[in-house]
């Protein structure tokens, strides 16, 4: 409300002030401002506009999204399976038809080629276009590229979604018991954590055939105790919360809390390593597959080109260059979204 001037005298002692009703008004509806800036919003919604302020972490969500949807339909553009031999009738010199590999040509577009030569390619596939050319057999190379792109990421959302599961619960079930329960668990993380990967995988090189079961093994057997430290680290900070207290005071079960009070305020920083991970992830499968354990021919990942485009380097040096363009973009973007995460999900006062 807003106030007028009032009748008593500006001298008059405070104790002899007496209120009248022209010293208020109402205010209409139109005076009333809201400060929009600092309306109320749900935490979601504000970790939402705290994310897409940062010019990074939208970058970096573009560049996956653009991944992913050429993985996903990448492929289906050129007409030709990942493993198809792409090959055209031609004519001999004796008048005898055969079919014609189209092995390593380059990357071409001809109508381009033609509109700015004005000249046609003179050969058997002049009429075909290779984004991204044909490997030393004749295989697509944008195919292969796109579906090893879309092989990468299933495995790697696979596992990660699979080692947060495994993860989160141990280290939220460790945490939440302390004492003994914890020490018994968390020496085991550590007897884990402390085994070379490069050994976890030699060993079930033996006992596992080659290919993406081994890099799927691998992974599940390495990746969840970051997760399990995050989440045991947010259980010990949690758990002496008054609203754990009021659930634990009022009988609920121990499944209860850990599950339904104390999992959802830990789901930020484990959603955070979660996209860190992933990354990851997709750097150990390409490793795997470039020494040969991982994905394996006529199958393909990102890995698997990256080796057949190092083995054909002298003679094909365009054909590694869509796999690590595509590997760098990986890493690079789903590590801009896994910055913008965690600043969104716990900023910094000063960007506030």
């Amino acid at each position: 409300m807003k106030k007028k001037m009032s009748k008593t005298p500006v001298n008059a002692p405070a104790e002899n002030y007496q209120p009248v009703k022209e010293d208020f008004r109402f205010l209409s509806q139109q005076d009333i401002t809201v400060d929009r800036n600092f309306a109320s919003q749900s935490y979601w919604r504000g970790v939402a506009v705290h994310y897409f302020h940062n010019r990074r972490a939208v970058i970096g969500l573009i560049i996956v999204s653009l991944l992913i949807i050429f993985a996903v339909f990448g492929p289906m553009m050129s007409g030709y399976s990942y493993d198809e031999i792409v090959k055209v009738e031609t004519v001999s010199s004796k008048g005898k038809v055969r079919m014609k590999p189209a092995t390593m040509i380059a990357p071409r577009i001809p109508a381009l080629h033609e509109l700015l030569t004005g000249e046609e390619y003179d050969d058997a596939f002049k009429d075909e276009v290779f984004l991204f050319g044909t490997d030393d057999v004749g295989r697509d190379l944008w195919t292969r590229t796109w579906y090893g792109a879309r092989v990468s990421l299933l495995i790697a959302f696979i596992t990660i979604f699979i080692d947060m599961i495994i993860g989160m619960s141990y280290g939220l079930i460790s945490g939440y018991f302390g004492g003994m329960v914890d020490n018994v668990m968390q020496r085991f993380v550590e007897v884990a954590n402390s085994i070379p990967r490069l050994v976890i995988v030699s060993v079930l090189a033996i006992f596992m055939a080659k290919g993406m079961g081994l890099v799927v093994v691998a992974l599940l057997l390495t990746e969840w105790i970051g997760m399990s430290k995050i989440a045991r680290a947010e259980m010990l900070k949690i758990k002496e919360q008054e609203y754990v207290l009021a659930s634990r005071t009022l009988g609920a079960g121990n499944g209860h809390i850990i599950f339904k009070e104390i999992l959802p305020n830990t789901i930020g920083p484990i959603i955070t390593q979660v996209m860190f991970s992933i990354p990851t992830a997709i750097f150990t499968e390409a490793f795997l597959s470039f020494v040969g354990v991982g994905i394996m021919l006529p199958q393909c990942s990102v890995g698997t080109l990256i080796e057949d485009g190092f083995n054909n380097i002298t003679t094909l040096p365009y054909q590694i260059l869509p796999p690590i363009i595509v590997l760098a973009l990986l890493m690079l973007g789903f590590n801009f979204v896994g910055d913008g995460l965690r600043e969104a999900l716990a900023p910094k006062l000063e960007d506030m």
